[in-house]
């Protein structure tokens, strides 16, 4: 009886793919008139305009999130991260389209510490030596 278990667990995961692998390509299809399957299989300049193009869908959705616009749907946002990430793994030197992210933004805590900050570069971050 585990054999017939095991077969069918594996027949559920699959199925299980399957539909996240449908509902991902229609709500790209939706978001972006881009066809994922042909996405996937593209290869080249092809792929880089296809990442390009993604690119900037991705920024105008984080632009109208940080606007707070009556569009912004945080799940369309997700699939398009989603699709993203999944067409740069096959690009060639995904490590270089890696490297372009900008570094994380320090927060200061006033305005002196940034000043400090950008004259010694690797100086401990400033504590004020004012008593409360």
């Amino acid at each position: 009886m585990s054999v017939f278990q095991e077969e069918a667990k594996t027949f559920r995961r699959a199925k299980e793919l399957q539909v996240a692998e449908a509902r991902q390509c229609a709500v790209f299809f939706l978001a972006s008139g881009i066809d994922l399957a042909a996405a996937l299989k593209s290869s080249g300049k092809e792929r880089t305009a296809i990442l390009a193009r993604l690119t900037r869908l991705i920024e105008r959705e984080r632009l109208k999130g940080m606007r707070r616009h009556w569009g912004y749907d945080l799940n369309r946002h997700i699939a398009l991260k989603q699709v993203y990430d999944r067409l740069r793994v096959g690009v060639a030197g995904a490590r270089e389209l890696g490297a372009e992210r900008k570094p994380p933004r320090r927060r200061f805590s006033s305005v002196r510490a940034q000043k400090r900050q950008k004259r010694h570069p690797g100086a401990p971050p400033f504590e004020s030596t004012q008593q409360r």
